[in-house]
């Protein structure tokens, strides 16, 4: 029996949400094992104003995302302003965020657009465009981690977190994972196809499209900087363009979609990256990694303030901007899903 797009939904949210329990328990694991005493005397270094500057710099790495589809939504040829884009954005942010079992953030986006009466298809593309940008910013600062990457793996070590990845490989289930290889080739090139299909409004107007990387630049230097800020004040800096490669790395893990939004997921994969690459203590990346995802998730609470509104617009069309996304068959489009951080 051929499985319906509810059903295929349903098999991925119940997917993620045993991804997520599985990664949340692991870091809890972690944060045991390092000592909880340790870990909030490493918070307790952090003074405010650093904390109010990383909560500043996500603030306009938020915006910066705001600008980023703005511009793809004009040079679309649809007439919004600035100020509908921010609270479209908004909205989705805190959907992911806060309601990650109940609604997709760039669901709450196309509702959103929906309800301005904008076509759905060319609202549905452009939050596609939008994720391709965000993907092809990340993906420029690969290069920065190349180095200290190679110098890290040449020589494994048994840490924590090199135990577990070894378990991991032992699973049951690993073989079976291994065996669908085949078949997510295919499904790669086909999705490579309909994002070229996908481009195809947008390559008349590529000035959009450069601006777009723009605003994603931008994004990604407040990520940067908020993360170097943290490292800083813990009293283990790192250099800003090592913490840019290693970001990129843990983006691209948080990608793969064995958990709602990254949870558990980025904070194991940041604490693993940052600890063997740059040499930063246990304890220290770990940190790290609770108060980046704390200071992303306060720069999303805005949207709260938009959410009832679009909700409100989208449950008189329960299958309009949902059913429209869905059937994109785009990385993050399952409703459950949500953004991935940064």
């Amino acid at each position: 029996m051929k499985s319906t797009p509810n059903s295929k939904s349903s098999k991925a949210f119940w997917i993620r949400l045993a991804g997520t329990l599985l990664a949340l328990a692991l870091l809890v694991n972690l944060l045991g094992q390092q000592g909880w005493e340790e870990i909030l005397l490493a918070m307790q270094k952090i003074t405010l104003w650093q904390l109010l500057a990383a909560l500043a710099l996500n603030l306009v790495s938020r915006m910066a995302i705001c600008g980023r589809w703005h511009v793809l939504l004009r040079g679309a040829n649809l007439s919004i302003r600035f100020s509908q884009t921010v609270r479209i954005t908004f909205a989705g942010l805190f959907a992911s965020n806060f309601l990650p079992t109940t609604i997709g953030g760039d669901v709450v986006r196309l509702a959103g657009a929906v309800q301005l009466r904008f076509d759905s298809a060319v609202s549905t593309t452009s939050l596609v465009v939008d994720r391709l940008v965000g993907m092809a910013g990340m993906a420029m600062a690969l290069p920065f981690g190349l180095s200290a990457f190679s110098a890290a793996f040449l020589q494994p070590q048994a840490t924590g977190f090199h135990i577990i990845s070894l378990s991991a490989t032992t699973l049951p289930w690993n073989k079976r994972l291994k065996n669908k290889v085949g078949n997510w080739t295919g499904v790669i090139i086909l999705f490579i196809q309909r994002m070229l299909g996908s481009l195809k409004l947008w390559v008349t107007h590529p000035g959009s499209l450069l601006a777009a990387l723009g605003f994603t630049w931008g994004h990604m230097l407040c990520i940067f900087a908020s993360i170097w800020l943290l490292l800083y004040g813990l009293g283990e800096p790192v250099s800003f363009w090592l913490i840019a490669g290693m970001w990129s790395v843990v983006y691209f893990i948080t990608l793969v979609p064995i958990s709602i939004n990254g949870y558990g997921l980025q904070e194991i994969s940041l604490a693993f990256i940052f600890t063997r690459v740059a040499g930063v203590s246990t304890s220290t990346a770990l940190t790290v990694a609770i108060l980046y995802r704390t200071v992303f998730m306060i720069a999303s609470l805005p949207g709260a303030i938009f959410v009832p509104g679009i909700m409100a617009a989208r449950s008189s069309d329960p299958q309009g901007a949902q059913g429209a996304y869905e059937q994109s068959d785009t990385p993050g489009s399952d409703v459950n899903a949500g953004d991935p951080p940064g």
